[in-house]
């Protein structure tokens, strides 16, 4: 009978499915990709690409190799995810800045740690680093890790890297799962290889015990930590905030002019952050938040961090360092979640557990290394024996061999005694033959052994190896039956880890009080907003403006007085008003250069175009006039634009329609409204009804199909006003004064 096809329908509830779906992937993304083991301290990515390097026999003192040779060879085997995250991966392993320890030596562009990025894989070459070989990868040929099946079970990686040290302290890790993520700092490799041998000492010691020994993060990039006091507690609980400071000296220079250098910085700023922090000084200098510092310079090269800001004369020092600790990134947090992969599930560990972890992964794979040493010793030994029996015997031994028919009736012989069939000169040493008992092994390294063996220098060598291999054998049974002993030997591995590549702490440890520094109050006084038609504003003091004043109004746009504590407000076509502070315009000579107010407003000349700017003080004791291109009108009192945000709406707009006037209306006296085709419209102010902000306004005036309003003109009872029209002046005060909403005067 046919398969109906109704029998493979597997019916699932929906939310169920979704749901063990959705758990699969996040304990896959958890466990196979984001987070570190706590064993050996590395991702999946990282671990398979330092034992491809180690496959291919790229060591560290053998050449080079194209990084897309590695990349390409661990996608291949061991990591079919794509070639961004492995070669990214292998670059973060050579940075020294970004890792307390560097694990692949790299050679050509690795980036910078200003952020500037890699260069492409195939052009950078990479190797193994000494301490990766002899201590992340030695021993993988002593069965000291399980070996898994790739994805596709054509090879075998390992599960966990034989690691010596506790890589997850010492280089630290960061990655972002589902629903978690780790954050743990780098650490100093001798300050770590001392608290785990005061832990194999003393298994009870406490976290403050083992502080004795780590004192805190050792940042590549140094700097200061300066929340001592609650490392304890961070330590304790495997999660935490970390206050880092940047180093900052103080060099003098001639005539009094001394500079603040910074020498280090905190690790949080590496990269892009180096040239935001350098905006971020720009920053407090145009906004005149400080004048004690002259001028800014990156002088950073591969020696070294080296950022130089130049103090004026009888600069406050230690107020402009404060200022920089609050202001900018010179000090910053590092958060702390000590979590990783432990017995196969995500756990936050406190820093005895992830030392207690690592020395129970040392004691397994120091069980197993010799475990696998005493196998092949007591092979070794076996074997040995056998050759020192046969050297006693060669003579019969030869004759087994000349006797016999073929080899597998010769080595019958020397495990079995078994005679039959050989030729013997004797019927002695036939009997003595049928005595011999060697082992399957000894007989195949009897019959393997060359005549070269038997000369008497040889045969010393052998009884002395053999000696070497009795004592071989009975050390690794005493590591393997001693607990202590055993200990003595990871100790000494250790110490010898750390003689070869411990080096001085790099991060200061302190208690430092909270940055305090004090605003200098800024001055009040008049000033001069100047805006012109490219969108540059800029204020100059008052008399500058008085000595300058025909040339200012010739060249700018829009020119008002105001106090340097004001803020101007910028009205839009678009019916919006951006608030910008005066203080954030540079204040400049006449000649000097502005800034566009796209930078210091919400303002944007793409998308906008500017119909009036007016001080919001002025705004703010007075109302405001506002016209429409469809010829809608409204006055507001100008107490409405009072307000905090940078953007508001100053009036709402029909589809297609926009501003194109805004002014001041309380001493005007009417109001002339101009029409692209040529009709003027005067009536009084009164005509026009206060309004709130947010309101459509009311027709000003009636215009003809296709019509539209150009501009607006307050007049002012107590003077003229004149514009020219089609070449001639025309007297706006002249004009008839008529109702709103009428047709107005042709000209």
């Amino acid at each position: 009978m046919p398969q109906q096809i109704g029998d493979n329908i597997i019916r699932a509830e929906y939310s169920e499915e979704m749901q063990r779906s959705y758990i699969d992937y996040a304990m896959s993304v958890i466990v196979s990709r984001a987070l570190p083991d706590i064993r050996d301290g590395l991702k999946p990515v990282q671990r398979r690409t330092l034992y491809d390097m180690y496959e291919l026999g790229i060591r560290y003192d053998r050449p080079y190799r194209k990084c897309a040779r590695i990349v390409g060879d661990t996608m291949g085997k061991y990591h079919p995810h794509g070639d961004s995250s492995i070669y990214e991966a292998l670059v973060v392993m050579s940075q020294e800045f970004k890792r307390g320890q560097a694990l692949v030596d790299g050679h050509g562009n690795f980036g910078s740690i200003e952020g500037d990025g890699a260069a492409a894989m195939r052009y950078t070459e990479a190797r193994l680093m000494r301490i990766t070989q002899e201590v992340y990868l030695a021993d993988l040929d002593k069965d000291v890790v399980d070996f898994l099946p790739n994805f596709d079970e054509t090879e075998r990686e390992p599960s966990v890297l034989p690691v010596r040290v506790p890589n997850l302290l010492i280089n630290g890790a960061e990655g972002i799962a589902v629903g978690m993520a780790t954050s743990i700092p780098p650490h100093n490799l001798g300050e770590v290889i001392d608290a785990v041998k005061a832990y194999i000492k003393n298994n009870s010691i406490t976290i403050k015990g083992l502080m004795r020994h780590i004192k805190g993060p050792d940042f590549p990039t140094g700097g200061l930590v300066v929340n001592q006091d609650d490392l304890l507690d961070i330590y304790s609980k495997g999660s935490g905030k970390i206050r880092l400071r940047g180093k900052v000296e103080l060099e003098k220079g001639k005539s009094g002019k001394n500079s603040l250098v910074i020498t280090e910085i905190p690790y949080t700023m590496i990269g892009a952050n180096i040239g935001k922090f350098l905006n971020d000084v720009a920053s407090l200098v145009e906004n005149r938040l400080t004048t004690d510092i002259t001028d800014i310079s990156n002088q950073s090269s591969k020696e070294g961090i080296r950022i130089v800001l130049e103090l004026r004369k009888g600069a406050d020092v230690e107020n402009l360092k404060n200022m920089l600790y609050k202001k900018t990134r010179l000090e910053d947090t590092f958060g702390v979640n000590m979590l990783a992969v432990a017995d196969g599930r995500p756990e936050t560990l406190d820093l005895k557990q992830l030392i207690e972890h690592h020395v129970d992964f040392q004691i397994d794979v120091c069980t197993r290394k010799h475990k696998t040493l005493l196998e092949k010793d007591l092979e070794k030994k076996e074997i040995q024996e056998g050759l020192i029996k046969a050297c006693d015997v060669i003579d019969l031994i030869i004759e087994i061999f000349r006797g016999s028919k073929s080899q597998t009736q010769a080595k019958e012989c020397l495990t079995n005694g078994m005679t039959e069939g050989i030729r013997f000169r004797s019927q002695a040493s036939k009997k003595q033959a049928a005595k011999l008992h060697f082992t399957q092994k000894q007989a195949t390294a009897i019959l393997e052994m060359r005549l070269s063996r038997l000369i008497g220098l040889e045969v010393e060598a052998l009884m002395k190896e053999h000696q070497d291999t009795l004592e071989n054998i009975t050390r690794y049974e005493k590591i393997l039956s001693d607990y202590d002993t055993m200990m003595a030997v990871i100790v000494k591995d250790l110490n010898a880890i750390k003689r070869a590549y411990a080096r001085d702490r790099r991060t200061a440890i302190e208690n430092a009080q909270e940055a305090v520094y004090e605003e200098t109050e800024q001055k009040e006084m008049e000033v001069v907003s100047l805006i012109d038609k490219f969108g540059y504003a800029k204020i100059i003091d008052k008399p500058s403006y008085e000595r300058n004043q025909e040339a200012i109004h010739r060249e700018y746009r829009y020119v008002f007085p105001c106090m340097n504590t004001d803020k101007i407000a910028i009205f839009t076509n678009t019916g919006k008003m951006h608030l910008a502070k005066i203080e954030k315009l540079p204040l400049v000579k006449v000649r000097g250069k502005g800034v566009p107010i796209d930078n210091v407003s919400n303002y944007d000349s793409q998308e906008e175009r500017i119909i009036s700017v007016m001080s919001l003080t002025e705004i703010k004791s007075s109302s405001l006039l506002f016209a429409t291109a469809q010829g809608l009108v409204k006055q507001v009192e100008g107490q409405e634009f009072d307000v905090s945000k940078r953007t508001v709406a100053a009036l709402r707009l029909n589809d297609g329609d926009e501003a194109v006037f805004a002014g001041i209306s309380a001493h005007a006296g009417s109001i002339v409204l101009q029409s692209r085709d040529g009709y003027f419209l005067r009536m009084t102010i009164r005509e026009v009804p206060f309004q709130k902000r947010n309101s459509l306004g009311v027709r000003g005036i009636r215009l003809g199909e296709g019509d539209l309003i150009e501009h607006a003109y307050l007049l002012d009872a107590s003077c003229g006003y004149s514009i020219s029209y089609k070449d001639k002046p025309l007297p706006l005060e002249k004009l008839k004064l008529a109702k709103r909403d009428t047709k107005g005067t042709k000209k």
